[in-house]
């Protein structure tokens, strides 16, 4: 009785709470450790109910993050930017079209063109390419589409062998990963040989960006084993071509005991990793929230 009062409790009165990190320190470094060679520094908190999916940027001297941000009472996810590790001055991303969708999960990727963000944008059944304006980090203009037709999440893309690689995911599909590939970031992507490809869930949906080390490709990905955003496990992509692909897991990133219920994102520049944590905050208004965010999610 006890265990089952404290289970509805839970449901009705208790959420997750978002926030994002960092810890400096390079991706070549934490590939040898293994593990951060620092405390986590977080973000004092803002008002708002998550602050995930964080991917940072370095614009002339300046430490930029891109991140979803969700307000319950909203009910869907906006794009955020900050500079200087800090909500104070966060601004609003425009730009991204069709309006009024959630939108998470900015990725972010550099090119001789300037840089670029990927947004998820799943309710509009399309991966897209957005330019930055980096004199207003807020404003972004779509250049193209670059797949359509199913509701893909997190899609992730990196130049390797003389190509841009696609990786992205369809929510339900929980072992089936996707890739493409196209010469140009703005060409047209051809679907891999294999898709969907077989993996196990724990190496499917991605969980931040994809990085080089050595001319080896490593991918993050997110580990929903024991629960949502409950760890990432970092793949070492071992082959890949338009008709192989195959990879190992070669370590865990688990919870910082001050976001011990979670993590799900992984970004980094030359000597900074950003991440983002979760833990659960108890609220009287939260049974009303929930209601609220589950009309307007259905509406």
């Amino acid at each position: 009785m006890q265990h089952f009062i404290s289970k509805v409790f839970n449901k009705l009165f208790t959420a997750d709470k978002w926030n994002i990190g960092y810890v400096h320190q390079s991706m070549e470094s934490l590939i040898e450790k293994k593990h951060f060679n620092a405390d986590i520094k977080w973000f004092k908190e803002d008002n708002v109910d998550y602050a995930a999916d964080p991917f940072v940027v370095d614009v002339e001297g300046k430490t930029r993050v891109y991140y979803e941000e969700l307000n319950f009472w909203k009910g869907r996810g906006e794009l955020m930017v900050v500079d200087d590790f800090s909500f104070g001055n966060k601004k609003k991303v425009t730009g991204v079209t069709p309006e009024a969708i959630h939108l998470s999960y900015p990725y972010m990727i550099r090119t001789a063109q300037g840089l670029y963000c990927i947004p998820e944008t799943s309710e509009a059944f399309e991966v897209a390419l957005y330019k930055v304006d980096e004199q207003n980090p807020q404003k972004l203009s779509k250049e193209k589409v670059l797949l359509k037709g199913k509701a893909f999440v997190d899609s992730s893309i990196i130049f390797f062998q003389d190509k841009y690689w696609l990786f992205t995911s369809v929510p339900g599909e929980n072992t089936h990963l996707y890739a493409y590939y196209a010469d140009t970031l703005d060409g047209e992507y051809k679907a891999h040989q294999l898709n969907p490809i077989r993996v196990k869930k724990e190496h499917c949906r991605a969980a931040g960006k994809l990085f080089l080390i050595q001319n080896e490709l490593y991918r993050a990905t997110q580990n929903p084993t024991q629960k949502y955003g409950g760890s990432i496990i970092i793949n070492k992509i071992e082959l890949l071509n338009a008709s192989s692909f195959s990879a190992r897991a070669i370590f865990e990133i688990l919870p910082d005991k001050k976001y011990s219920e979670g993590l799900h994102n992984i970004s980094f520049t030359e000597n900074v990793i950003v991440l983002d944590g979760k833990r659960r905050v108890i609220s009287p208004l939260m049974p009303i929230k929930k209601l609220i965010r589950k009309i307007k999610q259905n509406t």
